[in-house]
């Protein structure tokens, strides 16, 4: 009986704790970008569907914009098609781009939305061409060859960047208590269709809906310093000055230069979080200390 009343009283007060940020984040946009490992485990994906289902019952407008390139190269091997990389980057061409569409678009879109679904929410699922909602052109991509030093724009296919956004169908949603869950693909004026990176489609659409907050679900805790300690909090100033004193790098210069570029199209922060903890969301928006590093103009 001690135990049972110890643990009521454990929840209490987390709750306690949590109503003042509950309060904070209603009515207000979340825009959360899911993939990496947390993808990939059935009890994270449960957990990070709940989450999104709670945030909707707080009276958030929640929006996942999710990736998939694992599952994308799986399904390339599968179906016989080779995939070719420029800089280190995968080529897509006619063929790959229908894979790119069949996987992100369908199989792996409707997976989330139907954790999200069995949460007791609605979620919907949708790409860049549904409603207009995102326009592409074809990325300029250069890199500097190392035999020559010489300047050289890469040919990537069918990868686009984000050049415009129309919000009119996600209001609609937000208005009609529904959860878009969107793939990164969007058409093209020339008609073609292209694949976007999943972190750069969802800093553009958080940019154009002015959201709160941008969650970026990670592998990694957040920007650490040179000791490896967690920083939990870093201006756009800071950040620029630790991406040139080498304390930011590889793979993590890409990630806060999106958080960065999502903040100047009008984010108020941006949130790189890691994604393999449970509740993570949670745990960032509704505790005092949060769970990754938080962005800042």
């Amino acid at each position: 009986m001690a135990d049972s009343e110890n643990n009521s009283q454990i929840k209490a007060e987390l709750l306690s704790q949590a109503l003042p940020y509950m309060q904070r984040y209603e009515n207000r946009t979340i825009v959360v970008k899911y993939g990496g490992h947390a993808m990939g485990d059935a009890a994270l994906g449960q957990a990070f569907a709940r989450d999104i289902a709670l945030l909707k019952q707080s009276g958030v407008n929640p929006i996942v914009v999710h990736g998939g390139g694992p599952q994308i190269g799986a399904m390339l091997t599968k179906m016989g098609i080779e995939s070719k990389f420029e800089g280190g980057l995968r080529v897509t061409d006619q063929k790959t781009v229908e894979i790119v569409e069949m996987v992100l678009a369908g199989s792996i879109n409707k997976e989330i939305v139907a954790l999200i679904n069995a949460e007791g929410e609605w979620a919907i699922g949708l790409c860049g061409k549904d409603g207009n909602m995102v326009f592409a052109e074809k990325a300029k991509k250069t890199i500097i060859d190392p035999d020559s030093n010489i300047e050289r724009v890469l040919d990537l296919g069918f990868v686009g960047e984000v050049v415009e956004v129309d919000r009119t169908l996600l209001d609609l949603l937000a208005k009609s208590e529904m959860i878009p869950v969107i793939a990164p693909v969007a058409p093209g004026r020339d008609g073609h269709t292209y694949n976007i990176n999943a972190d750069t489609f969802a800093g553009a659409v958080a940019g154009s809906l002015n959201a709160t907050r941008l969650l970026f679900l990670t592998d990694v805790p957040g920007v650490l310093d040179k000791s490896g300690e967690l920083i939990k909090e870093l201006s756009v100033a800071e950040a620029h000055a630790l991406i040139a004193d080498g304390t930011i790098s590889g793979g993590m210069i890409p990630k806060v230069e999106t958080c960065i570029q999502a903040i100047e199209a009008g984010v108020e922060g941006v949130v790189i979080l890691n994604g393999k903890v449970a509740h993570s969301v949670l745990l960032e928006l509704y505790t005092e200390h949060g769970a990754g590093t938080l962005i800042v103009r």
